[in-house]
């Protein structure tokens, strides 16, 4: 979870009544946290957002906004390469369930900004203050350590 993956969810939170952040789960990758980790990190760094809920699915996106009663997804565009395939998947999603996705232009500040991007920075000790949230950072860092001790 980047800065720009929370500004992302806060000015959603400014734009509906209720925002769901999913943590997808895909059984081919390996993480550096357990989507229970992840959640958790999302509802701390969330919590001054009363409209957020934060929940894990596993299979397609939309069949989570149809059991949800969810009518738009919301997505966040750093470049043009961003828009090129989210705009497949925002059309492959609409056929599949009439689900709308909405386009948001990142801060500038963050339109840098990769989960693997910092991943590898933090990795070689790389100083990653104000571009993910405080506690993930640390969190992050924590993480790192363990592995490099193993």
């Amino acid at each position: 979870m980047t800065n720009g993956h929370l500004d992302i969810i806060e000015r959603s939170a400014e734009l509906f009544d209720e925002v769901f952040v999913a943590v997808l789960i895909n059984k081919n990758k390996q993480g550096l946290f357990s989507i229970d980790e992840r959640m958790a990190l999302l509802r701390e760094i969330t919590a001054h957002l009363p409209n957020v809920r934060i929940d894990s699915w596993y299979g397609l996106l939309v069949d989570y906004c149809a059991d949800h009663d969810i009518a738009a997804i919301t997505k966040g565009l750093r470049a043009v390469s961003d828009f090129d395939y989210e705009l497949q998947m925002a059309q492959m999603n609409k056929r599949l369930s009439g689900v709308d996705t909405l386009f948001m232009s990142t801060n500038p500040e963050y339109s840098f900004l990769s989960s693997s991007l910092i991943k590898e920075v933090a990795t070689h000790g790389g100083d990653i203050t104000g571009l993910v949230p405080d506690h993930v950072r640390d969190e992050l860092v924590k993480r790192i350590a363990e592995q490099h001790a193993q």
